[in-house]
């Protein structure tokens, strides 16, 4: 899966030749070129869209098409960022509304906001008397780039034909945003069907079934993923009747690399709510043999992949210390990982039946007060059946549904061909892939670009509507702030449980993704993003890349990690181990001509004065 970033290029692309900066800078025929090129490929990008997963020839001319659009609009935001040099030198663009990219209305509101008439007069004024603006080598050198990117999506343009694409074909009926739209409520948990038998035999086996067991007992719970692991374990963990049964609850978030020292550093991280400054693998098994020590503790593990019966004896002989009833929950979607860690049979959860399944589905599907018509509802409980029992799915597509009041629309839903695609036996994507493909553009490219951070990562929601904004994906636009469609689009992605367990701290609202969902996300970005452990050897040899996360340790110069890379669009600073980033940042910016977003901890002492030629980034 590809989503398309050309319409973001044409409308960027427009801005600048309604604004005149074509005019102004020696290149507006080319533009208007460009802008004819793009048009004509755009025509056919919705149908492409939708047929690409069927069709690998189409994905890969998909690929390259965003291949070029990133390259076009690199030059564009060249001729931008030229507008605004002439306009600090005084050479006359301060006028220009400086509609120039999203961002910029964003980033320089309201000093330029001058009106359309005031720039015209003061154009004028300065064309008559400062002769040869702008600077003639950058007129000729940007007008050749903008001839050589229009030949290449000429050829492009030219290739779609072997594909037999519909011009201007709607597949399907998106919900565009509005100012009626809800646009500041949290989605929060709804209520949970059929898995309070679940509950109460998990409760019942750490409350009194291991009550007097002298070894600790391990409980795993297996099941595919999306059936809701991670929620019965929380709601275990939360339960008014264990609370009091245990003298330490601690949460651990695992994942594939049960990494030892990593999993026990997050144990005692969890259990004392601040930073271990322990790094040795035998200092960390006695602080947290001694944080444990003759207490009655409960471990959530979750999500954890790794068979390596070694790994875990590792970790287990640090929990060999607490007291009567030490328990740790297990939740695994790998039958051989419970049958290493686990102490007893697993919990193996099955599918909700399908009245359940239609409860759930239903709940979010008319919680607005729709009215459930009859004929609806028919079509509702046929598009559950297909959600196989699997609460995720039914939580994004009753999201999906949530603004369709037309049968049609339900009846497309029903009848989509995204049921047909290939998938293995426990796999849920057709229904994640649906939701996503109902979304409106902004909001595909928005969802997508979340797979450049760490699956499990706890995400920060105002850090996130920045990267958007900072990439060019959302915009002014019936006279909305940037930030305000950023929530909007935010909420969008709750409501299809796209965005999930958001909590308010005093630090602003924070997130995660569902495992599945963050596979989607990855599967559509593919190339386009990277996230590295970072060590002296690193190197992205995939030269398209665009958004990149480094997990570093302290010290790190990865200078030589970046040298193929063509156009780098983001660049996430992320410490292992919970260090800060608070020593010198040993990177130079001269390779990064196209960064757009540079996101680091608070904490950096120092950055080199190289990141002044990083021209396009965007100060967040």
């Amino acid at each position: 899966m590809a989503v398309p970033f050309l319409p973001f290029v044409l409308k960027n692309l427009n801005s600048l030749i309604q604004n005149e900066v074509g005019l102004l800078c020696g290149v507006n025929k080319e533009m208007k070129k460009l802008s004819s090129t793009l048009f004509t490929i755009q025509a056919v990008l919705e149908d492409a869209e939708q047929k690409q997963l069927q069709d690998k020839a189409i994905q890969n001319w998909l690929k390259e098409l965003n291949d070029a659009a990133y390259e076009a609009d690199d030059i564009l935001d060249e001729c931008a960022t030229e507008a605004l040099r002439c306009e600090l030198k005084g050479q006359g663009y301060g006028s220009l509304r400086l509609f120039l990219s999203p961002l910029y209305m964003y980033k320089l509101r309201p000093s330029y906001q001058k009106s359309w008439a005031q720039f015209q007069e003061y154009r004028l004024t300065i064309m008559g008397s400062v002769p040869g603006v702008p600077n003639v080598l950058f007129r000729h050198r940007i007008g050749n780039r903008i001839k050589e990117i229009t030949q290449k999506l000429d050829a492009i343009a030219t290739n779609r034909s072997k594909f037999h694409l519909t011009e201007g074909v709607v597949v399907v009926t998106r919900v565009e945003y509005n100012a009626s739209r809800e646009t500041s409520s949290i989605i929060t948990e709804p209520q949970l069907y059929g898995r309070d038998e679940d509950k109460e035999k998990i409760v019942k086996f750490l409350v009194k079934d291991v009550y007097d067991s002298e070894d600790v007992s391990v409980y795993p719970i297996l099941g595919i993923g999306g059936l809701g692991k991670t929620t019965l374990a929380q709601m275990a963990f939360n339960d008014e009747r264990v609370k009091p049964h245990f003298d330490s609850k601690i949460w651990v978030y695992v994942s594939q690399d049960f990494d030892v020292k990593r999993v026990i550093k997050a144990t005692i991280e969890s259990a004392n709510e601040k930073a271990c400054e322990a790094v040795d693998l035998d200092s960390l098994q006695r602080k947290l043999r001694d944080m444990l020590n003759g207490k009655r503790y409960l471990i959530v593990l979750d999500d954890v992949w790794d068979e390596d019966p070694d790994k875990w004896d590792a970790f287990k002989y640090s929990l060999a210390c607490g007291s009567k009833g030490a328990s740790v929950i297990v939740t695994t979607r790998v039958d051989k990982v419970a049958s290493i860690m686990g102490t007893i049979s697993p919990h193996r959860l099955s599918v909700l039946s399908k009245e359940d399944c239609w409860l759930l589905f239903r709940q979010r599907a008319f919680g607005l007060g729709n009215e459930e018509r009859p004929k609806v509802v028919a079509i509702g409980k046929e598009i559950v059946k297909k959600c196989g029992g699997v609460p995720l799915a039914a939580k994004a597509l009753g999201g999906l549904m949530r603004f369709k009041r037309e049968e049609k629309e339900w009846l497309h839903v029903k009848e989509s061909k995204f049921w047909n695609l290939p998938q293995d036996k426990n796999s849920i994507l057709p229904a994640l892939r649906l939701s996503y493909s109902y979304l409106p553009l902004e909001s595909r490219q928005c969802f997508a670009y979340c797979a450049i951070f760490p699956k499990g990562s706890q995400i920060q929601k105002r850090d996130l509507i920045r990267l958007w904004m900072a990439n060019g994906y959302i915009s002014c636009k019936g006279g909305w702030e940037p930030e305000d469609i950023g929530d909007q689009i935010w909420n969008e992605l709750c409501l299809i449980f796209f965005f999930q367990e958001a909590k308010n701290y005093s630090s602003g609202i924070c997130f995660k993704m569902h495992d599945l969902v963050h596979d989607l996300a990855q599967s559509i970005m593919k190339d386009e993003c990277e996230m590295i452990e970072f060590n002296s050897s690193s190197n992205i040899s995939n030269e398209k890349v665009h958004h990149v996360t480094l997990v570093l340790g302290r010290g790190d110069n990865f200078n030589y990690t970046f040298h193929k890379v063509v156009s780098l669009r983001t660049l996430r600073l992320q410490r292992s181990n919970w260090l800060f980033l608070d020593d010198l940042f040993l990177c130079d910016f001269r390779m990064f001509g196209s960064l757009r977003a540079f996101d680091a901890p608070a904490r950096v002492a120092e950055l080199p004065p190289s990141i002044g030629n990083a021209k396009h980034l965007r100060i967040l």
